[in-house]
């Protein structure tokens, strides 16, 4: 599981929540950061592409770690 910044353009309200970093098909950036699911939804997050990256990463370590 992985923390990020949901954006919300409608409202303009932005609220944390955590991914299943398991479930991601593809991060984009187009300028936003989109994320696609396996279920084919699709978030779009504050955090940068290499962020999102990164933090599955430390993820998938601390996984293998123990």
């Amino acid at each position: 599981m992985i923390k990020l910044t949901k954006f919300n353009s409608e409202s303009n309200k932005k609220g944390e929540f955590v991914l299943n970093a398991e479930i991601i098909e593809t991060i984009e950036q187009t300028p936003d950061t989109v994320i696609t699911l396996l279920n084919g939804k699709k978030i779009i997050v504050d955090e940068k592409m290499d962020e999102v990256v990164r933090r599955v990463m430390l993820y998938r370590r601390a996984l293998h770690k123990y």
